[in-house]
């Protein structure tokens, strides 16, 4: 006799196209749901953190880490944002506005039973070919030409808050890019602007107040104000990664004492173990000691007394930071330290009080890797937009200075490959035509949800783009957002990087592919029951497999 099938209660299952239908709802309503923030006339949401706390933004990334969303395939939409934003920084409202299109027109071939294989294989083709058509329509662009950069920027970040401010924040990003750019050889450049530039919000003063400085800035001061020296010019620096304090023993150590006078002696080796730390410092005659371990009053005295500045407990990032700027090297133990060591690239160590707090600025360098944006404003609201804004502004100018390439913005490369999809679907034979020709029209989402933000006739707008894109000639026609006119991409300056735009479509299409894929959703999250009620949770109870199939997927 066969053992009854046992479905654990802790398993639910959901299948087949219901599955797919229940996926493809999710995904449209998170693209649903941020949608209305593509574009420079778009709306601002306001959240509500765990905390308590308002965030007011129309960051597609920012809006969506917050959003508490049951559905497993929305959870996954989510990550699309989050994988765009560590990607390429800009883009994160388009990935998710064209992924729920993607899946939206793939809903009606669902529905006539075509198989999703079939549909994701269609989608895959058009991926490559929309990639075609993007590197056909590139522009390259020189990135030394700075009025061609601060355009870019500036239509990338139009579409953000701080588009009011003008130029000030796309200044700011290919300021800071730029300082920290390495050439690797070769034509490549690495900017690594997570690492090496630091954004230090401090409210107070204006917006106009923002600048980049040439160097660092970290919020400590001294460790003795009163005997150190707040302002050095030329600054010899050096940094460690070192305490400069007596190493107490484990508690296992035992000193046993029998004289007083061993008491002095130990006291005597502390002092003499310190003394020669910083000796061995004191040698190199530095200006400025940074550790970013603790440092004890007595070596305090000594440098002190040698005339050198300290500073303790720094952190990680912000030492690596100092060693960019400065030119010097992070030293691990005091005696192994070399002149080479020595940062001498800082041209002022100055240490200011900027409202309650004290900083200590390394600036003015002479060829400096790293740097520190300030951001002034008038409140925290401001400045955590600012700051968000701030970072897309700089990830699309690192995307040019990594790939400088150019395409038009405004919806008129979505148009463009739309378009060309179009033409070619009629050479694509069998079954996967279809849905070929529906990824061509989804791709049309973006202009037609600019053109809605705008408060344009989308109908009307929508046919005039189309006519002119329809022979493929006008690639570079759009909407200029702010006005909602239909003009040429080119005299307005409103474009995209090519990175950004490449690095969309792949995002979409395939995640649109993947949640298509998923024909079955199994839970194994356990229901809360009242105490006392129902079966004990450790032991199987046996279902009929109708029971398993009718459980809804998401708690009522």
């Amino acid at each position: 006799m066969h053992a009854p099938v046992l479905v654990l209660n802790s398993l639910k299952r959901e299948s087949g196209s219901k599955v797919h239908h229940a996926n493809i709802q999710a995904a449209k309503a998170v693209a649903d749901i941020i949608r209305t923030t593509l574009g420079p006339r778009s709306m601002l949401k306001m959240l509500l953190d765990a905390g308590g706390g308002i965030v007011v933004t129309n960051d597609g990334n920012a809006i969506l880490r917050e959003l508490d969303l049951a559905h497993p395939a929305a959870k996954s939409m989510i990550e699309l944002s989050r994988t765009q934003d560590e990607e390429v920084g800009d883009g994160t409202t388009s990935v998710i506005v064209l992924a729920g299109e993607m899946l939206h027109v793939a809903e009606t071939f669902i529905d006539k039973n075509y198989h999703p294989t079939v549909i994701c294989r269609a989608y895959n083709k058009a991926l490559e070919d929309a990639i075609a058509v993007l590197d056909k329509i590139a522009m390259p662009v020189d990135v030394n030409d700075r009025s061609t950069l601060l355009s870019l920027v500036k239509s990338c970040i139009g579409t953000k808050f701080t588009g009011q401010f003008g130029d000030l924040i796309a200044d700011l990003a290919i300021d800071a890019t730029t300082t920290v750019g390495v050439d690797l050889g070769q034509g490549m450049r690495e900017v690594d602007i997570k690492k090496y530039i630091k954004v230090e919000k401090v409210p107070g003063g204006q917006l106009e107040d923002s600048k980049v400085l040439k160097g660092v800035m970290i919020n400590k001061d001294v460790v003795a104000p009163g005997k150190m020296r707040r302002k050095i010019v030329n600054p010899r620096i050096i940094l460690l990664d070192c305490p400069l304090e007596y190493k107490k023993g484990e508690n296992q150590t035992n000193a046993e004492l029998v004289r007083e006078e061993d008491w002095e002696v130990l006291l005597k080796m502390e002092e003499e173990y310190i003394q020669n730390l910083c000796m061995q410092i004191l040698k190199f005659k530095p200006d400025l000691v940074i550790t970013e371990k603790g440092l004890s009053e007595l070596a305090c005295h000594y440098l002190s007394k040698a005339g050198v500045s300290a500073i303790r407990r720094l952190r990680k990032t912000d030492n690596n930071r100092i060693a960019k700027a400065c030119g010097a090297v992070i030293v691990n133990r005091p005696e192994e330290l070399q002149e080479s060591d020595v940062g001498t690239g800082a041209g002022l160590f100055e240490v200011k009080k900027i409202g309650d707090e004290f900083f200590s600025f390394i600036v003015d360098c002479k060829d400096p890797k790293a740097c520190t944006v300030l951001l002034r404003g008038a409140s925290k609201d401001l400045l955590n937009e600012v700051e968000r804004n701030l970072q897309d502004a700089m990830s699309v100018a690192r995307n040019i200075l990594k790939n400088p390439k150019l395409l038009p913005g405004g919806g008129a490369t979505e148009l463009t490959v739309s378009a060309a999809l179009k033409q070619k679907s009629s050479s694509v034979e069998g079954v996967e035509k279809w849905p070929y020709e529906a990824a061509a029209l989804a791709f049309e989402a973006i202009p037609r949800t600019l053109a809605q933000n705008c408060g344009l006739n989308v109908i009307r707008t929508m046919t005039q783009l189309q006519g002119k894109h329809a022979n493929g000639e006008n690639a570079w026609v759009g909407i200029d957002g702010s006005s909602g006119e239909i003009v040429d991409m080119k005299e307005r300056k409103i474009w995209d990087s090519y990175n950004v735009k490449a690095q969309t479509f792949k995002t979409a299409i395939e995640a649109a592919c993947m949640l298509l894929r998923i024909d079955d959703i199994v839970s194994g999250i356990k229901k809360k029951q009242a105490p006392g009620a129902g079966p004990t949770p450790n032991k199987p109870t046996i279902e009929e497999e109708g029971d398993a199939d009718n459980e809804q997927i998401l708690p009522e």
